[in-house]
């Protein structure tokens, strides 16, 4: 597909899409947590930005609403949550850093070229003008559950599963331009319940056992299963 025979809103959209998968990149490369949470935030705030040019394109007005709620989540009141969270169980200066960061870094990228081939044989995306969005959206999916796989702490991989959504959230934009309004207002409200309860559980978890590194509860639960 030409890029140069888009409006200059559709390829501002492009440019957008491929900011979140540079931040994706980011959030899997930053070892502390606070600063993942700060670029989750900066990734909600481009993806409602994206979402709010994309509205701006077709003829779904509905769509702004959807970029308003996607800009007070994920750019504002979950990465508060989170930001709040992390400074109650005193985590500001904890790091969780990548054991093979190449390697890492190197299987994002090959998931990249992964998504693009997956979505290339699709010719009707080609005719809409969103393939490259579609196959942006399926690495962040695939991103952020590398980010899930590859980090030991649970705030981490909290991060990683609300990158995932954001990817999906941009598909569905992208390709089906907009869900109903009642079905965006459903997500997004099982979006914030999701971050309340995962917070819940991490106070918990933190009281427990004084740590939220999932290898500490992995090696918890094997000593329960040996009778330990």
């Amino acid at each position: 597909m030409n890029l140069t025979h888009l409006t200059l809103l559709e390829q501002a959209v492009f440019v957008l899409a491929a900011l979140v998968l540079f931040l994706s990149f980011s959030l899997l490369a930053q070892a502390r947590l606070l600063a993942g949470i700060h670029i989750f935030a900066w990734q909600g705030g481009v993806l409602a930005l994206a979402t709010g040019l994309i509205a701006a394109t077709s003829d779904e007005p509905h769509l702004f609403i959807s970029a308003a709620l996607t800009f007070g989540l994920k750019a504002l009141t979950i990465p508060w949550m989170l930001h709040r969270l992390v400074r109650r169980l005193e985590l500001e200066r904890h790091a969780d850093p990548l054991q093979h960061p190449a390697l890492v870094m190197m299987a994002g990228a090959a998931l990249v070229i992964f998504s693009y081939w997956v979505v290339a044989p699709i010719e009707q995306l080609e005719l809409a003008g969103i393939r490259n969005i579609l196959s942006i959206s399926l690495a962040v999916v695939l991103l952020g559950l590398l980010i899930m796989v590859t980090r030991r702490q649970a705030v981490t991989q909290v991060i990683g599963f609300m990158s995932m959504e954001n990817g999906l959230f941009l598909a569905a934009v992208a390709a089906t331009q907009g869900m109903p309004l009642v079905v965006e207002l459903g997500i997004a409200f099982d979006v914030l319940v999701a971050a309340v309860l995962f917070g819940v559980f991490f106070l918990h978890i933190s009281e427990s056992i004084d740590s939220l590194n999932v290898d500490r509860l992995n090696r918890l639960s094997t000593r329960e299963d040996d009778g330990v």
